[in-house]
């Protein structure tokens, strides 16, 4: 790994690569095409293209609506799926619903409804993760401070990213949380860049709650459905707010008073996303039968390849220099950066923007390959060096 620095170095690694299967199972309509954005948004699974089609015509089409026998236990299934083998979760602890940002709101108002004390939320903090976090201080009458504060202050709960969206740095989580529980609060980690690309053990973590998508790493596809996770000895103590019909005792007891049904699947409100939850559980199944550590040993291996390229070309990063330390991306600063990510776009390279000055070449270890890094180091080296990106300046770049 260490002398992986030519075409063909990276080809043999490619060779011998244990993932290497999975790589190919990927839907790939341009094979030319260097996709660095795994980390926006995963590539297509034809795992998905079945499961969805089934649901759509053999469970829709064909049984109508006696398929709800079936789909009535889908969001905790899924929820499973996810949890137990990628998150360190017990079964029955996480459910798949509803977006990253609407579980950020459940999760953050139950802490506050349950205890005293400010919401800590970081200023550089994933901007949904900022805007949930104002918005649930403001509504219980409390402040969101930018940090954990000084001894003999409470806190209610704090949110934080497990892994960093712009530079890829991995949380001290065991540390942080062990901040939050001696200020009296509830730690909340945002697990959407980690899931399906580093080991999480939330648990063993100590943490308490969790949210996270399933369109990055996983695979779930655009828009799909999110999942939440409560620390099981929290399930009767806290109360979500978003009392909808699905997290009802008796869904059909039209007259009946609010009465949450037991456990986890109370933190459903409205009715499951079927068809995006039947993708979701095809591409998770795919990501757990890979292995995670198998995942993440790769993971560290294709960082370490595009820290080493970016060194040799001169290229700026921002992301942590130990691979132990990041999560499957790496940041590149440039004062060019809307006009360069343009140039590689032209090119057939796809990576990431993240205004005003980062691009993140996203290195998703089930469909990226060694040769993959070594083009889109090499394509975005000489877009620097050449001047390419110049054509491009004040066209404003799509941000995804």
């Amino acid at each position: 790994m260490a002398h992986a620095t030519t075409r063909a170095d990276c080809e043999a690694l490619d060779a011998v690569d244990p993932l290497g299967a999975y790589v190919d199972r990927f839907v790939v309509a341009d094979p030319s095409l260097v996709y660095l954005d795994g980390n926006s948004l995963g590539r297509l699974l034809p795992e998905v293209v079945t499961a969805v089609r089934e649901a759509m015509e053999q469970e829709w089409g064909v049984g109508l609506v006696g398929s709800w026998d079936s789909w009535v236990h889908i969001a905790e299934r899924v929820g499973d799926a996810i949890g137990v083998p990628l998150l360190g979760a017990e079964a029955g602890e996480t459910l798949a619903c509803d977006s990253t940002t609407v579980n950020l709101y459940k999760l953050l108002s139950a802490a506050c409804a349950d205890r005293p004390g400010d919401v800590v939320c970081d200023p550089g903090e994933f901007p949904t993760d900022r805007y949930v976090a104002g918005a649930v201080a403001a509504q219980h009458g409390r402040d969101v401070v930018a940090e954990l504060p000084p001894s003999g202050t409470t806190v209610a709960v704090a949110v934080r990213s497990v892994v960093d969206y712009r530079n890829g740095a991995i949380a001290d989580v065991v540390g942080f949380a062990d901040a939050v529980h001696a200020a009296g609060g509830l730690v909340l980690w945002d697990c959407s860049h980690a899931v399906g690309s580093i080991p999480i053990d939330l648990r063993a973590w100590g943490a308490d709650l969790a949210a996270g998508c399933s369109y990055k790493h996983l695979c779930g596809g655009p828009g799909a459905p999110a999942w939440l996770w409560v620390r099981r000895e929290l399930h009767e103590q806290l109360r979500q707010p978003i009392t909808g019909w699905w997290g009802q005792t008796d869904r059909f007891a039209m007259d009946a008073p609010w009465s949450p049904l037991p456990g986890i699947a109370s933190w459903a409100s409205g009715t499951p996303n079927v068809l995006g939850l039947a993708a979701v559980e095809a591409a998770a199944g795919v990501v757990a039968s890979a292995g995670i550590d198998a995942i993440r040993e790769k993971s560290e291996q294709l960082t370490a390849l595009a820290q080493r390229l970016c060194d040799e070309h001169g290229l700026e990063l921002s992301s942590p220099r130990d691979p132990a330390r990041r999560g499957a991306h790496v940041a590149v600063r440039t004062p060019h950066a809307g006009p360069v990510v343009l140039a590689l776009r032209a090119r057939g390279v796809v990576p990431d923007l993240r205004p005003p000055d980062v691009i993140r070449l996203g290195l998703s270890p089930l469909s990226t390959r060694f040769t993959d890094v070594w083009d889109g180091v090499s394509a975005l080296a000489d877009v620097l060096a050449t001047g390419g990106w110049r054509s491009f300046e004040g066209v404003t770049p799509e941000v995804t």
